[in-house]
């Protein structure tokens, strides 16, 4: 089976999803992770009309770009936002998607307690149903105070559904979680059913996060863990720049292609 390679629109923060769409497929990328986050990058959403969603549909047709996942981050332990969540799988279904991506949010009570994971896990489930109706999986990013495979593999462990596994984030694992990621990645592995390829540079909590290679991400030990254990799990690369952004357009489009061209040395198919 063909590992899926492909690039998150977030790259292009800031900017439309024509322009991501176009530079990701001048960059060689065939497959799209679609960000639809409140707030942040609303390059698809629920709340665009019907004609709108369909124009995107049409735009990822026309550059032969396929979108296999939503990046659709909601606070799952908000109640107030499972109406968002839920939105969110059905506008992925809509679009064909077979992943939907969102971190876990922060895990803390009415009282400002820390829930346990079994809480967590039991908040989760309450998706089940609407992840079985849409055909859809849920991979929980690893991200903020779950900042490492390990934390989310336990959580993801008591949910126990095939439907609900580990999006393993390279440079948040590091950034969040302060392990070491190919240690911390390999006792999860078993979980892990969607990888995104982000870079780290600077200090740990410094926010960098450059073209893949431009960083210090030991990237080639993580493809041949992946290969020794046969995890053909899919790949979405994600660059986040720095605190101050990219500069322009151009500096994205060179981000991206950079990135395709080392995975493209590193043996894999675009």
């Amino acid at each position: 089976m063909k590992r899926i390679v492909g690039v998150n629109s977030n790259c292009y923060h800031g900017y439309s999803i024509e322009e991501a769409v176009r530079g990701a497929a001048e960059a060689g990328f065939h497959y799209m992770e679609l960000t639809a986050t409140k707030g942040w990058t609303e390059h698809v959403f629920p709340d665009q009309s019907f004609e709108r969603l369909w124009q995107v549909k049409d735009l990822l047709r026309e550059y032969d770009m396929v979108p296999f996942s939503m990046s659709g981050h909601c606070s799952l332990m908000d109640r107030s936002r499972m109406k968002d969540f839920i939105a969110n799988i059905r506008m992925a279904a809509f679009f064909n998607c077979q992943y939907i991506v969102s971190s876990i949010g922060e895990a803390h009570l009415a009282d400002g307690a820390s829930a346990s994971n079994e809480t967590v896990a039991e908040h989760i489930r309450t998706f089940l149903p609407f992840l079985e109706e849409y055909g859809l999986e849920l991979v929980l990013e690893v991200h903020g105070e779950h900042g490492s495979g390990g934390i989310l593999k336990e959580i993801v462990s008591l949910v126990d559904s095939p439907r609900v596994k580990i999006n393993y984030d390279t440079a948040n694992a590091i950034f969040y979680g302060d392990v070491d990621v190919v240690k911390d990645l390999a006792g999860c592995l078993d979980q892990v059913s969607y990888m995104h390829l982000k870079d780290k540079a600077g200090e740990r909590k410094e926010w960098n996060f450059p073209a893949l290679g431009e960083g210090y991400v030991d990237f080639p030990q993580i493809f041949e863990l992946l290969k020794k254990e046969g995890n053909n799990c899919p790949f979405s690369v994600e660059i986040e720049f720095t605190q101050a952004g990219p500069k322009d357009l151009a500096e994205i489009n060179r981000a991206v292609k950079t990135s395709a061209e080392y995975l493209k040395k590193a043996g894999f198919d675009l």
